[in-house]
């Protein structure tokens, strides 16, 4: 959260300097309620170890930000934050370990910096951006209750950052007469055996009895997809999905 934070000061000097006056600025918070599938497989152990999601439903935050300025060869900016989560349990060998129906947690928070361009902004009442979105995650893989074949350590833990470039796509339409609107994003990578998506669908409804600082609401499904199959240790295949909610202002 920290980080995220940063940036959005970062984010909000660096756009000052560009220009002293804001076309628009929306921030948004709320609840994504995601169900976990599939599996992590270690194929580094003499018995490969499956490592499969008991598909309990995680309440994840989230909170994203978007600066829109008047220049227009600068892109403008927008700020994401989420975590995704999945337990399950581990049955293998893998890293000097054995596990049995070890009960194992898999975590992962993301940071995306999106610059994205508008192609339409707002013309009869359809706006689409396209921009490249710098996902960053943070994975945190624990596995308890294993047995160790070096050391007497019974839970093994793994962490690591990962940068990714995906391409970003987002489209909006707004229904004349109403004060509702309907949008899409997607953000997309493929490469070798890989495969990162993150797909979003949402309606939002916007209290304009209010002239400066207009609320809202947001009312969506999520979909999530992280698929590695490059042959290192781990191989991931795992899905999230669900309803989110949450509160939008506009400025």
């Amino acid at each position: 959260m920290k980080k995220l934070l940063s940036a959005l000061v970062c984010a909000a000097c660096l756009a000052s300097v560009a220009s002293a006056d804001f076309a628009r600025i929306e921030v948004g918070a709320g609840m994504w309620m995601q169900t976990p599938s599939g599996d992590i497989t270690y194929t580094d152990g003499t018995i490969p170890a499956s490592d499969v999601s008991d598909e309990k439903s995680q309440n994840q935050f989230y909170l994203w930000a978007l600066v829109k300025h008047p220049i227009p060869i600068v892109p403008n900016l927008r700020l994401e934050y989420t975590g995704i989560e999945s337990t399950g349990k581990a049955t293998g060998s893998f890293k000097n370990f054995t596990a049995t129906a070890a009960d194992t947690s898999f975590k992962v928070t993301e940071y995306d910096i999106i610059p994205y361009y508008n192609l339409l902004d707002n013309t009869f009442w359809v706006t689409v951006d396209v921009g490249l979105d710098i996902k960053i995650m943070e994975i945190d893989y624990t596995a308890e209750g294993v047995v160790p074949l070096v050391g007497s350590a019974t839970v093994y833990k793994d962490s690591i950052t990962v940068p990714l470039p995906l391409l970003y796509l987002r489209a909006r339409t707004e229904i004349p007469m109403t004060e509702i609107g309907l949008e899409a994003d997607v953000k997309y990578i493929s490469y070798d055996s890989n495969t990162v998506y993150d797909v979003r669908v949402k309606v939002d409804y916007t209290l304009d009895f209010i002239p400066i600082i207009q609320p809202a609401i947001e009312l969506g499904y999520r979909i999530q997809k992280i698929e590695t199959n490059d042959g290192e240790d781990a191989k991931i295949n795992m899905d999230f999905a669900g309803v989110y909610a949450g509160l939008m202002l506009r400025f």
